[in-house]
């Protein structure tokens, strides 16, 4: 079973990951994460690497175990493998990468969620709070 590997303190700055990312062939883009609740575990169809630029949080492994991810840190989450990103307390900027060239929505579709997504309406109101 695929599973999810954190890569503690991987690079140090933006040109470190663009070299890693030449390196893979992965296909880059950002997303910013802003305050939002705990996600469901779920997995994705496609291998994805993310690099943690700004912020803290954690994900959930398949155990639900609780991983700390911060600037600085790769997220190796292969196809199938299952996870979910922790509660978000303050922006998140991650450069997330594909190995297909596939649209970001594509790309980072939940599948089998483990319980119900926020809504938009919801992270929104937290990030009021």
């Amino acid at each position: 079973m695929a599973e999810l590997t954190i890569d503690k303190q991987f690079f140090q700055g933006r040109d470190e990951v663009m070299a890693d990312l030449q390196k893979t062939g992965f296909w880059p883009t950002t997303y910013v994460s802003n305050r939002s609740p705990e996600l469901p575990l779920h997995y994705h169809d496609h291998d994805i690497i993310g690099y943690v630029i700004e912020g803290e949080t954690y994900l959930l492994d398949e155990n639900k175990q609780r991983l700390s991810v911060s600037a600085g840190d790769r997220m190796v989450i292969p196809k199938g493998a299952w996870h979910a990103e922790g509660e978000v307390l303050d922006r998140v900027l991650y450069i997330v990468s594909f190995r297909d060239p596939v649209p970001f929505a594509e790309g980072i579709m939940p599948r089998e969620p483990q319980g119900p997504f926020p809504r938009l309406e919801e992270s929104s109101a937290l990030a009021s709070k």
